[in-house]
């Protein structure tokens, strides 16, 4: 237990480092940008390819996906009840708000949480794929379903937008060398290795600088969507989580933990760059972005120190 409070204390150590970088002003909050870019474009992908095709696919495609699966089932299938049938709310808000309250943050804290505290990075890739290859086609569909006057993405347009993703297409050529067992080149390797070691850093780094330039914004919000949001975000899908795995899988040890706190992983920024891009419950997004994030990381260091 002590080697993995002592693992989480220096994940946050490193994030409140970019948070106090950011308020001192070292650098500028909105450099995020810049760091988040690198982490997810150059690092991350190298990182997530590095480990992946180095895994056993049995530990990859284990019964934690499929605690992860409940968790997202439950937690929008209560989100969508309350907002659609009892408050009336929009397709798109409904939409978002489910989002919000299951698609988890597997990239910038997943990955490091994954390496860092379970000693596996490719532990998070199934549910990073899941999430990429069909959580998110499935949303766009629905967002496009639910716009007036504007150009309907096509289905095959959103079916193909996960592979423009690298995360997404370095878990499935890392997926594609550990199923062949091709064993890559050292020379061409080493390189790859030694970027995707700065992954963790960047991502926790940026985190962190996101934070300290964050503000609560209540501009054209609903404050019950959002308490509803952080309910089923903080509290349900990891519970979801812990009894699926314990009674329904039989999990227990390094397996429930794993399955418990990738399910108490925040709402992932994405969720706002999508309420953005299709004009519908930015603030909600936002604030749940905001309010996860920072409840996280107290609940995931209570769940490693328990389980």
């Amino acid at each position: 237990m002590s080697g993995v409070v002592a693992a989480f204390v220096a994940l946050v150590s490193v994030a409140v480092l970019g948070f106090i970088v950011g308020r001192v002003g070292v650098v500028r909050a909105q450099d995020e940008l810049v760091l988040s870019r690198l982490a997810f474009f150059v690092a991350m992908p190298a990182l997530l390819f590095a480990t992946v095709s180095a895994a056993d696919l049995a530990s990859v495609f284990s019964p934690v996906l499929l605690t992860s699966l409940a968790g997202v089932v439950v937690t929008q299938v209560a989100f969508v009840a309350v907002a659609r049938f009892a408050w009336r709310r929009s397709r798109g808000e409904v939409t978002i708000g489910a989002l919000a309250s299951s698609y988890v943050n597997a990239g910038n804290l997943g990955i490091p949480v994954s390496v860092y505290v379970l000693g596996d990075g490719a532990l998070v890739a199934p549910i990073l794929l899941t999430q990429l290859l069909v959580i998110t086609p499935a949303a766009f569909l629905m967002l496009d379903g639910g716009r007036r006057g504007a150009r309907r993405t096509s289905v095959r347009e959103v079916l193909l937008r996960p592979l423009r993703n690298p995360l997404t297409v370095a878990s499935l050529l890392g997926l594609a060398v550990a199923a062949t067992g091709f064993e890559v080149p050292t020379l061409l390797m080493r390189p790859v290795e030694l970027v995707g070691g700065a992954a963790v850093p960047l991502a926790l780094l940026a985190y962190g600088l996101s934070l300290s330039g964050a503000r609560p914004d209540a501009e054209g919000g609903r404050r019950r969507e959002l308490v509803l949001v952080v309910v089923l975000k903080n509290l349900v899908q990891p519970a979801v989580a812990y009894l699926t795995g314990r009674y329904a899988l039989g999990l227990d040890g390094a397996g429930l933990m794993t399955a418990t706190l990738f399910g108490a992983l925040p709402t992932a920024q994405n969720i706002y760059v999508y309420a953005v891009h299709y004009d519908t419950a930015r603030s909600l997004a936002r604030g749940a972005v905001l309010v996860t994030t920072v409840l996280s990381i107290p609940i995931m260091t209570a769940v490693a120190a328990l389980l």
